[in-house]
């Protein structure tokens, strides 16, 4: 097996690991990583096809687990319910109960909120100067969204906000004792947070998902008070850090390629987002452990080996799309991995598809002539892929 060296923590990789990719694809898409000490599989196959693979997972063998630092038993405390990291038989109960509140009907009810965030973000733009795009919109969104989805209040989105990235940036390249030290704060923040009003909530039920995951039951099965914790802080963490990341590449492609505007027709944009998401997605890897050997072209992964499959690189592989480096909305539809897939398939990726269509159909369509006033360049935070900042004019 040949053996990457590639930091992910090289500045110029970070702007463009498009390049790697490419490389990586021309040749053995299976490679030892060296910087991350497994093997890595960039080509969309096998990537889609180790995703659905039950001899994969995301637990750790036992053999491997270590006793948790103090100074992680907060953060640790809210990983042990999160459905990311579990697998069945837990997992399946979890996401199951989870789904009978998250629900599609709630997803669409969801619609009018995201029409009214839209339109009073829009109204807040400075008209006469360049401004920051990703927290003027990009951000407030998902996270008023997320704040209107559990059922708390939006002014409390600054510390959602807070917390979030906080926690997230846990799962970064090149993460810190400083990183951990503020992911450990923000849990044990957030968790009591979360843990007061969903108190509050058994006695004054709303329509909100912590009053349906509250009610959530299955033969007589409940969640328990940190499995709801657990659960809503992985609404949060995944699904608004996905969508902020989704909406600033978004606005970048469209922008830079000088795409028809009929990409944003309502016929289109459901194409115009997967596009998105398959050209610049939001998270490029995303690792499995394995829980027997297992065949992957002309290599074997042993049990127990971590290996990380390139979600960014998947989506460009040239033997599954034509011109995979140009972005093409109305290229023909195929399935792409930006989302996983299998067990683990995101669980709000239904929401993240409607903040997205309607979030781009409301800024293009209130702002037709939006423009670039600098190169947007890439926030230094590798696995995730986003914008640092995306200034713009209207």
């Amino acid at each position: 097996m040949e053996t990457l060296h590639q930091s992910p923590l090289e500045p110029a990789f970070v702007q463009d690991p498009y390049a790697l990719y490419a490389g990586v694809l021309a040749g053995d898409p299976v490679r030892y990583w060296q910087d991350y000490g497994m093997m890595a599989v960039f080509d969309a196959h096998n990537v889609a096809a180790l995703l659905r693979d039950r001899r994969l997972g995301r637990a750790k063998p036992a053999d491997q687990i270590a006793p948790v630092p103090d100074h992680l038993a907060a953060f640790d405390a809210v990983e042990q319910h999160s459905m990311l990291d579990l697998e069945p038989p837990r997992h399946t109960r979890l996401r199951g109960l989870v789904l009978r509140a998250f629900t599609s009907r709630r997803i669409r009810s969801l619609a009018p909120d995201i029409d009214e965030i839209c339109t009073d973000l829009l109204d807040r733009f400075p008209r006469d100067s360049a401004f920051d795009l990703i927290p003027a919109y990009c951000t407030a969104l998902p996270v008023r969204i997320i704040a209107r989805l559990l059922g708390v209040p939006e002014e409390k989105s600054a510390d959602l906000l807070r917390w979030s990235n906080a926690m997230v940036a846990m799962y970064q390249a090149g993460r810190s004792r400083a990183t951990e030290n503020a992911a450990n704060m923000a849990a044990a923040e957030f968790a009591a947070f979360l843990s007061d009003y969903i108190e509050k909530r058994r006695d004054d039920p709303r329509d909100d998902l912590i009053t349906e995951l509250i009610a959530a039951e299955e033969d007589g099965d409940r969640l328990t008070r940190d499995e709801m914790i657990g659960t809503c802080i992985l609404l949060l963490n995944a699904g608004h850090e996905a969508t902020v990341h989704t909406l600033g590449n978004a606005v970048k492609c469209l922008v830079q390629s000088g795409t028809d505007p009929s990409a944003l027709a309502d016929q289109q944009i459901a194409a115009t987002v997967e596009e998105v998401l398959r050209f610049d997605p939001p998270l490029h890897m995303f690792t499995r452990f394995a829980y027997e050997d297992i065949k992957i072209g002309g290599h074997i992964l042993r049990k127990g080996d971590e290996v990380a499959l390139m979600l960014g690189s998947a989506g460009r592989d040239p033997a599954r799309w034509d011109h995979p480096d140009r972005f093409d909305p109305f290229r023909q539809t195929r399935t792409h991995s930006a989302f996983g897939g299998g067990l683990h398939f995101c669980v709000g990726a239904p929401l993240a598809r409607l903040e997205l269509q309607i979030g781009l159909q409301h800024l293009f369509r209130r702002f037709p002539g939006l423009q670039l006033k600098e190169t947007p360049t890439y926030a230094d935070m590798y696995h995730f892929h986003g914008l640092n900042h995306l200034m713009v004019t209207v």
